[in-house]
C-alpha cells in the first residue's frame, strides 16, 4: 500500500464552494478549516490523467448519462436511430433510460466497455432495433462485423440468453485506471461494481481559518464615464489556506481491478501519484488563478496500517518570527510521524521518501529526502509496482 501525505499552501483562492458560494470549511480539533473535498480532489485527479497525459485514452473511463450519444457517435449513426437499440442492450442488464434518452443515473463506464457496448448494438442491430427500423448498415460502408441477428424484434420480444450474457459480460471495467482507482457503484447491477483501489480524504487547513468578500464592480466599456452606477456588482467569498492532503493506494487490489495487468497497475500507480501531486481544483481559477504547487509531499510503503497524520493539526499551526505557515505545518508534520513511529514502531514500513522545498533539516524525515518529486515518484513506483 502506498500513502501519500502532502502539504498545498493556497493564495486567496475559492476552490471548492458550497452550495451558498462559500468555500467548504468543516470543524476539525475545535477551529474552523477550509476544506476541499474529496470528489473535488478525484476529479481533479481524473483530469490530470488526461491534460498530462499520463495513461493511454483507452485505458480511462468516462462517466455520464450520455450513453446512447457515445454509442451513435461510434457507430456513425444518429441518436434517433441509436436510443431504442442501446435502450434494449442496456435495459438486458436493468439499467434504464430517462425520457430525454440519458441513464437514470451516471455511469463510470471505461472507454473499452463503450467500444465493446458499441459493437455489440452493431452485431445484433436487428434484433435489439424495434420493428420497423433500418437494418445494420453493410459491410462496406462501416469497417465492422456484420450483425448476426437474422429477425428485427419488437420491444415486447425476449432478448436471446448470449445477448443478455455478452452485455454482462462486457461490463468488466474494461481495464480502465482511473476506474480501477476510484471504483464505481452500478445501482441496478451491484455484481459489476468495483471496489476503489484508492481512498481519498478531504483536504483540510493546517490552521483556522476566516471566510472573506470581494466586493467587485464592472465598468461598461460603451460608457465609461458613467458614474452613476456599475454595469455590474458583486460579492465573492474566498479564504488563503495551507492543505494537508492525504491519500492511499492499495497496490494489489488495483492489480486485481485491472485483471492481474502488472505492468498496467504500474503504469496506473505512477500515474496516481505524479497526477496526485500536480492535480489542481478548477474552482473559480479565472477569478483567483489559484495555482500553488504542493511544498511537501511525503510517500509510505506500508504492508498494513495505513495512517494518516493529520492530527498534527489538531492544535493549528502558526507562523512564527523564524518560521511562515508552510515551514511550521512541515515542523508539525514531522513531529508527529516522529510521535508515531516512537509509538507504533517502523514493522510493515516498506520505504519512505520525502521531496521537500524548504532547506532547514526536519528532525525525523529528512534522512528519507530525494531530490525532487520526479525522484519521489520513481522510487514509489519501483517498490509499488513490485508489491
Amino acid at each position: 500500500m502506498i500513502v501519500l501525505h502532502i502539504l498545498q499552501n493556497f493564495a486567496p483562492s475559492n476552490l471548492n464552494r458550497d452550495d451558498t458560494g462559500s468555500p467548504k470549511s468543516a470543524e476539525f480539533g475545535g477551529y474552523r478549516r477550509s476544506r476541499i473535498s474529496s470528489q473535488c480532489i478525484k476529479r481533479a485527479i481524473r483530469m490530470q490523467f488526461r491534460s498530462d497525459p499520463l495513461l493511454p485514452s483507452d485505458q480511462l473511463a468516462e462517466r455520464t448519462k450520455r450513453v446512447v450519444e457515445e454509442v451513435a457517435r461510434i457507430l456513425e449513426r444518429s441518436v434517433e436511430e441509436s436510443r431504442p437499440v442501446v435502450e434494449r442492450a442496456l435495459g438486458a442488464v436493468d439499467i434504464r433510460l430517462t425520457e430525454e434518452g440519458r441513464t437514470q443515473y451516471l455511469l463510470y463506464l471505461g472507454r473499452t466497455e463503450l467500444n465493446r457496448l458499441s459493437q455489440l448494438c452493431h452485431d445484433h442491430w436487428n434484433e435489439l432495433a424495434p420493428a420497423g427500423e433500418p437494418s445494420a448498415p453493410a459491410e462496406e460502408a462501416t469497417p465492422r462485423r456484420r450483425g448476426r441477428g437474422s429477425t428485427r424484434a419488437t420491444s415486447a420480444t425476449p432478448l436471446r440468453r448470449e445477448i443478455v450474457d455478452e452485455m454482462m459480460s462486457l461490463l468488466d471495467g474494461g481495464k480502465a485506471a482511473d476506474l480501477a482507482l476510484f471504483g464505481r457503484m452500478l445501482a441496478n447491477l451491484p455484481e459489476r461494481n468495483v471496489d476503489a483501489a484508492s481512498q481519498v480524504a478531504h483536504a483540510l487547513s493546517t490552521h483556522a481559518v476566516s471566510t472573506e468578500f470581494d466586493f467587485y464592480t464592472a465598468v461598461d466599456d460603451l460608457r465609461p464615464e458613467d458614474t452613476s452606477g456599475a454595469g455590474m456588482l458583486g460579492i465573492i467569498e474566498f479564504n488563503s489556506a495551507c492543505y494537508y492532503r492525504y491519500s492511499t493506494v492499495d497496490v494489489p487490489s488495483l492489480r486485481d481491478n485491472l485483471g492481474g495487468d502488472t505492468e498496467l497497475a504500474q503504469l496506473s500507480l505512477s500515474a496516481f501519484v505524479r497526477a496526485t501531486i500536480n492535480a489542481i481544483p478548477t474552482g473559480k481559477q479565472n477569478s483567483f488563478a489559484a495555482q500553488s504547487r504542493p511544498s511537501l509531499v511525503l510517500a509510505v510503503a506500508r504492508e498494513r496500517y495505513p495512517a494518516s497524520l493529520v492530527n498534527a493539526f489538531v492544535k493549528p499551526a502558526r507562523p512564527s518570527r523564524d518560521q511562515d505557515l508552510v515551514q511550521s505545518s512541515a515542523f508539525a508534520l514531522d513531529a508527529e510521524w516522529g510521535k508515531l513511529t516512537r509509538m507504533y514502531g517502523d514493522s510493515g514500513i516498506a520505504g519512505v521518501w520525502l521531496a521537500y522545498g524548504e532547506d532547514e533539516n526536519l528532525p525525523y524525515l529528512e534522512s528519507r529526502r530525494l531530490p525532487g518529486v520526479d525522484a519521489l515518484v520513481e522510487s514509489v513506483t519501483a517498490l509499488g509496482g513490485g508489491e
